[in-house]
């Protein structure tokens, strides 16, 4: 006999096959645009925040290949903060770039300034080894040293010895103030007067592992 209508497994398959009806759709982009809401500004911190650590791991790198190349060559190594990586270039104690030159007995021959874009070389003077961006690519990150430059000798440590440690703190105004337990989490680097180099959070406590210590 012929059967008519549609059988049990066209009807289930029919049911598989449907799609999503408009009232779904609407309720899934705002289910959607809620949660992008609740997760932008976690976003928007965490990506401030990497944009601190990023500037300040690249510093704290550049430092510490400035003592490392003292140390293999056995001679006064420079660090220096520069204003830019031109011929335009200044020491400044809030640069944004570094710079790294073998010095001699006349240091100001070895200066740097207005000669950042010279050939690397450790014979032509100012004799740059090596240069980077210290920036992360972001305007708002802001690094404020106490010096513009340190000079590291064949035992890796800076001359002359500063009275105190030399620091450069890293901050980024699109995270906001500087806080132990807030969304920006700021850091500075550390040259002690006897060579060691580290990266620590200035606001939390001295006693605190990550602190900068007293």
């Amino acid at each position: 006999m012929l059967k008519t209508g549609i059988s049990a497994e066209a009807r289930a398959r029919g049911r598989r096959q449907r799609g999503v009806t408009l009232i779904e759709l609407v309720v899934t982009l705002a289910l959607l645009g809620i949660f992008m809401a609740i997760a932008a500004p976690s976003f928007s911190n965490w990506l401030q925040n990497s944009r601190i650590r990023n500037t300040a791991t690249a510093l704290s790198a550049g430092i510490q290949l400035a003592k490392a190349e003292a140390v293999a060559r056995n001679t006064g190594v420079r660090f220096q903060l520069t204003s830019s990586l031109g011929n335009d270039c200044a020491i400044s104690t809030s640069g944004t770039n570094w710079v790294i030159n073998m010095i001699g007995a006349n240091t100001a021959a070895d200066s740097v300034e207005t000669r950042c874009a010279s050939a690397p070389s450790d014979t032509v003077a100012p004799r740059i080894l090596h240069t980077k961006p210290s920036k992360d690519g972001n305007g708002s990150v802001e690094i404020t040293a106490t010096v513009g430059s340190v000079v590291f000798n064949g035992l890796g440590k800076p001359t002359p010895a500063p009275a105190a440690n030399i620091t450069m703190d890293v901050i980024n105004a699109a995270a906001g103030s500087c806080d132990a337990n807030g969304a920006a989490v700021c850091l500075r680097i550390v040259i002690t007067p006897s060579g060691q180099v580290r990266m620590c959070n200035p606001k939390l406590p001295n006693s605190d592992v990550q602190g900068c210590g007293a």
